[in-house]
């Protein structure tokens, strides 16, 4: 091999142990994920299950609320979640049908004392009068795993720092912007044919104040949302709720606007 020949191969040997050695440090230096994704932006679409329509808020801040809470187990266990990982019922984890998903909540059993915090990687309980469905290992550790269902109180911690609560680090939650605080409003109903949405809202408007009709484009079908009342507390369109379910409303729920 002529000398010109031994230069340009020894060059291109050492790029090519330049590049391997550069592209090695990059991988041992790859920061990790956070224990928890972000905090998403934005309000996410809604979603309908066994009829009724579901708004998830983009905040929880201020969040808090009094219930039953039951726990799934089992069934479950190895399946999708809601927020893509797979459901580990030993896991700290549970379901809510409208708090942003990885928000960590603390639960406590109302009937014993018991306090848990778990993160919220699922929707449900859909049921009336359930507020939030426990994984197993949070349902023995709040005494939940007998009696099945427990009344609770459930307050909102925020969204988990990366790198606390682990190591003995503790946990250092990340509050969102206010929950009870904004524009809310109570759907009683969801149509395909606006004219059905029209006759209920015309209904409604004679005794209810403030009765909408508001179109929602899902992708795959339009609904006619008909709502409620506009206001300005979360504790405000609770009660609009339980009255227009006593009214015989029975779907009423209570919906940021």
């Amino acid at each position: 091999m002529s000398a010109s020949k031994k230069s340009f191969f020894l060059f291109w040997c050492l790029t090519a142990a330049l590049i391997l050695a550069l592209a090695a440090g990059c991988s041992r230096h790859r920061v990790p994920p956070p224990e928890t994704p972000p905090q998403p932006k934005g309000a996410p679409k809604p979603y309908t299950v066994l009829g009724r329509t579901y708004q998830p808020l983009a905040t929880a801040q201020g969040y808090s609320e009094r219930g039953q809470a039951s726990w799934y187990g089992p069934n479950f266990h190895g399946r999708r979640t809601s927020n893509g990982e797979t459901y580990d019922m030993e896991a700290m984890t549970a379901a809510h049908k409208t708090l942003p998903l990885n928000t960590w909540v603390e639960v406590t059993n109302l009937k014993n004392g018991r306090i848990a915090k778990v993160r919220i990687n699922d929707r449900g309980p859909f049921v009336d009068g359930r507020i939030i469905d426990l994984s197993k290992a949070a349902a023995r550790e709040l005494g939940v795993l007998g009696p099945g269902t427990a009344p609770v109180d459930v307050v909102a911690l925020g969204f988990r720092k990366p790198g606390t609560g682990v190591a003995g680090r503790p946990a250092q939650y990340q509050p969102p912007a206010s929950y009870e605080k904004g524009l809310f409003t109570v759907q009683v109903g969801a149509f395909t044919n606006e004219a059905n949405a029209r006759r209920l809202a015309a209904s409604l408007s004679q005794k209810w104040p403030q009765v909408a009709v508001v179109r929602f484009d899902r992708g795959d079908a339009v609904f006619f949302r008909v709502r409620v009342g506009k206001l300005g507390m979360l504790t405000e369109a609770k009660d609009l709720q339980a009255r227009l379910r006593s009214a015989g409303l029975a779907e009423a729920f209570a919906v940021a606007w």
